[in-house]
Formats: structure tokens, C-alpha cells, sequence
């Protein structure tokens, strides 16, 4: 997915990098919309899940999407998700999250996207994006109308 961001530069998105309890699933179940919009999703970006899998729901959402998911050791889970950022390539993420353990992997990526949802999002999270919204369906909305992202992403 290349962006040509005024002001910023072209951006060229290849990986999405999801958090997945409270952000694009609470309590383990996966959020209404998610489910078709990663789908579409998938042919333009290459999705990936991170969790540690505290409410033990990452089977059937793996299941049921059918995507890439890293399961986190306990402790420094948001050095976990940074270096999976690093490994895809920090300049070709796109990062969705809400914790305080995704400040860092929302910082580092070219794009980050904190969700203030049902859980709220953590001060650090939002401080470190560079969008917040209020659901991951307008999160992945900006991603399938690129020209919304851009113009958000502008200086």
C-alpha cells in the first residue's frame, strides 16, 4: 500500500501489525466488522497478530481469520512487540493498539494507529500514535480508504 503523504513523504505500507485484547478483540472475542475488513485487507497488507493470549480466545480468532499471530512470552511484552516490528521492518508497518505495552511498536512504525475503545487506551499509546479513533473498524476503515489516511496523515 504506498501513500504519498503530503508533507511526509511516500510511505509504503506492506505489514499490519494488530494487538489483539482490547483492541480488536475484548475479552478474548473477536469485535464485530473485524473479521470481514481484515479480509479484505489481506490482499494489500500482510496481517499479524500479538497477544499473550490472557483471555485464551487467540485459537478461534486465528481460526476464524485465518492470519499470521505471534503468541508473547510473559514479561516485556512491549519489547516483544517491538522487535516484531523491527523484524517486518519498521518503515512498512502499519501498527493498531491500545496498551501501554504498544506505545513502543506504535512509535516505531511509519504508521500507528491507537484505538480508544471499549477498554480505553492507555496515555503512553495514544502519546506515541500518530491517529487515534474510537473503533478498529475506523482504524481499518483509514487502511481500505487509503485517501482518508492520507488526508489525516498530512501536513
Amino acid at each position: 500500500m504506498d501513500l504519498p503523504v503530503p508533507g511526509r513523504g511516500a510511505i509504503d505500507l506492506r505489514h499490519l501489525v494488530l494487538d489483539m485484547n482490547g483492541t480488536m478483540a475484548v475479552d478474548g472475542v473477536l469485535l464485530e466488522g473485524v473479521a470481514e475488513r481484515l479480509s479484505r485487507l489481506g490482499a494489500v497488507l500482510h496481517p499479524v497478530i500479538l497477544t499473550a493470549d490472557t483471555h485464551g480466545g487467540l485459537a478461534a480468532v486465528r481460526d476464524k481469520l485465518g492470519i499470521d499471530a505471534v503468541i508473547l512470552s510473559s514479561g516485556d511484552e512491549a519489547g516483544q512487540k517491538l522487535q516484531v516490528v523491527r523484524r517486518l521492518g519498521p518503515a512498512q508497518c502499519v501498527s493498531v493498539g491500545n496498551g501501554a505495552n504498544d506505545a513502543l511498536m506504535l512509535k516505531e512504525s511509519a504508521v500507528g494507529i491507537c484505538v480508544v475503545g471499549r477498554e480505553g487506551a492507555a496515555v503512553e499509546a495514544l502519546l506515541n500514535a500518530d491517529i487515534a479513533v474510537t473503533s478498529i473498524p475506523d482504524a481499518l476503515d483509514l487502511l481500505l480508504n487509503p485517501r482518508r489516511l492520507i488526508a489525516t496523515l498530512r501536513r
